[in-house]
């Protein structure tokens, strides 16, 4: 069984910060790319960082200076530092890991995600 558990959200004022993370377990073979989603109430689902197991990184433009995805490899985690949130950054977040499970092809993985609220 593979899970992906995020953590880290919660509600913090605008200008603010929050570091989320989310962490896979299980019989995981890989982990390619990994990549933060964030979806507010009515809205699509939308990319905001994704980093490759490289160390490359992808950002929203909305993100763009204040916001830093990074991975350890070691602990199979990914992390989303957030500076200066903003109250439009308000929304469920979570995360997708690209990965080699078992002896399976490379598969999508999502997590159940974490709230982040930002007060104005």
């Amino acid at each position: 069984q593979v899970q992906l558990v995020e953590s880290g959200g919660g509600l913090v004022q605008a200008g603010g910060s929050l570091t989320l993370s989310c962490a896979a377990s299980g019989n995981i073979f890989r982990i390619n790319d990994m990549g933060w989603y964030r979806q507010a109430p009515g809205k699509q689902r939308d990319l905001v960082a994704a980093i490759t197991s490289g160390g490359s990184t992808n950002y929203a433009d909305s993100g763009k200076g204040r916001f830093t995805i990074s991975r350890d490899n070691a602990k199979n985690t990914v992390y989303l530092q957030m500076n200066s949130l903003k109250p439009e950054g308000a929304a469920g977040y979570c995360c997708k890991a690209r990965m080699c499970v078992g002896g399976g092809n490379r598969t999508d993985y999502w997590g159940q995600g974490t709230q982040v609220s930002v007060s104005s």
